[in-house]
């Protein structure tokens, strides 16, 4: 479908056409009419698939339509980074419109929260914020919600995984009980279902394919001992020369650092980022990527979502992530819209078992690529194996008291009890 059938303003329309977009994604199609017809909307898709301008567009058309000259929509997210893009694109879509934005996030200095205060006392027509951030300007009782028309929860299912549940529920509580509310998540966790039946009304649903990497991802893995993986890696980048833009995710700050260092060494144009870095360091290195002034970007999944940076070439997951579903959104950040791109996972034997969920999830084999000859033989692939260790490990740390023992059961009578195995 062409974004010109949609019946939204000529205004708006020439704004996405002059960024080049003509047609619009699954999403955006499916999407925008249930917004534009003033539903509340649950709606499922893969990172990368266009889910911000899905909601922005049709929210500028409503606004354009009614401009009340004061704060009618809300936008929460989980993290800065995501906040910032929506904010940018919101301010490119709307240039020229008259409406204005504001990105409200923690990590900034006192001068962004006067700024902060003035936006939110003063009107701006959208507000993009994290939870944790807006709460603490909601509490000191200068904010009023009551004109707030639109709401919208983006990366929902992560704002629950780090903890957010209570904050947005508490947001709630400063909105008004008469408005429309769009929640849009990577994928369909139990708790979004809770939380959908919470604050939503008779919702559109929308599922796109759901926990799948987009089409356009050329998946591979090796297997390595841990070892092997910096090896790996130089020997990866030496042998990718045309390959201008990286993005390698490791699973902890620590290993960002000794990583990048060990490439910088190497004298690669590399930079990492993670939390340990402060707000406006983060925020250069990310344009110093985004520029192409840093070939390579060592991350934690900080990065993993939400942050759209267009043709990156390579993804690296240094380790395999925790969840499946992480596995997903990395893999997301190559291959954006009709883009290609190339997806490569070192699998340590601790890590088969949960690259193995990675492949049921997705439902599909990842090719085992075989290790360079210099860096020796790699582990065999024995998934099964890593299940079953992982759950003895499981056992017996839920069998350990504080100090470390095993917890055995007092006997009720002192008579010599049988010694029993432990499995």
């Amino acid at each position: 479908m062409k974004f010109s059938e949609l019946g939204v303003h000529d205004d708006i329309l020439d704004a996405i056409s002059y960024m080049g977009f003509k047609n619009t994604t699954p999403i955006q199609e499916m999407a925008i009419p249930e917004i534009l017809a003033g539903r509340d909307l649950i709606a499922c898709a893969q990172t990368g698939t266009g889910k911000t301008a899905a909601f922005v567009i049709p929210v500028l058309d409503m606004i354009l339509e009614h401009p009340a000259g004061e704060t009618t929509t809300l936008i929460l997210v989980p993290t800065r980074e995501l906040a910032m893009q929506i904010d940018q694109q919101v301010q490119g879509i709307a240039y020229g419109l008259g409406i204005h934005s504001i990105a409200i996030y923690g990590g900034s200095d006192g001068d962004d929260w006067g700024q902060q205060k003035r936006a939110l006392t003063q009107g701006a027509d959208i507000v993009i914020a994290t939870p944790g951030k807006l709460i603490a300007h909601l509490n000191l009782g200068y904010v009023k919600f009551d004109t707030i028309k639109y709401l919208i929860l983006d990366e929902a299912d992560r704002m629950l995984d780090i903890g957010f549940y209570d904050d947005i529920l508490k947001i709630i509580s400063f909105l008004p009980k008469e408005r429309q509310t769009l929640m849009f998540s990577a994928t369909m966790a139990p708790k979004i279902r809770t939380l959908t039946s919470k604050i939503l009304v008779k919702p559109a649903e929308i599922n796109i394919a759901m926990s799948k990497p987009a089409e356009g991802v050329l998946q591979a893995a090796y297997l390595c001992y841990e070892n092997q993986k910096i090896g790996l890696i130089n020997h990866l980048l030496a042998d990718k020369p045309d390959y201008n833009s990286i993005l390698i995710f490791c699973s902890t700050k620590k290993k960002v650092t000794e990583l990048a260092r060990s490439l910088q060494r190497n004298k690669l144009s590399v930079e990492p980022i993670s939390s340990d870095l402060e707000q406006t360091e983060r925020e250069n290195v990310l344009q110093g990527f985004k520029a192409r002034r840093t070939r390579i970007l060592v991350a934690t999944d900080v990065l993993s979502r939400g942050i759209d940076i267009k043709e990156i070439n390579l993804i690296i997951n240094y380790d395999v992530p925790h969840d499946a579903e992480d596995y997903v959104h990395r893999v997301g950040r190559t291959a954006r819209a009709d883009a290609t791109g190339v997806a490569l996972t070192l699998i340590s034997e601790a890590d088969m078992g949960k690259f193995y969920q990675i492949e049921k999830l997705i439902e599909r084999e990842i090719i085992k690529l075989p290790l360079p000859e210099k860096l020796g033989e790699g582990p065999e692939w024995k998934p099964v194996r890593a299940i079953r260790n992982q759950a003895r490990r499981n056992f017996k740390s839920k069998n350990k008291g504080s100090s470390g023992q095993k917890r055995h059961a007092k006997p009720i009578n002192k008579e010599p009890q049988k010694k029993h195995k432990h499995h």
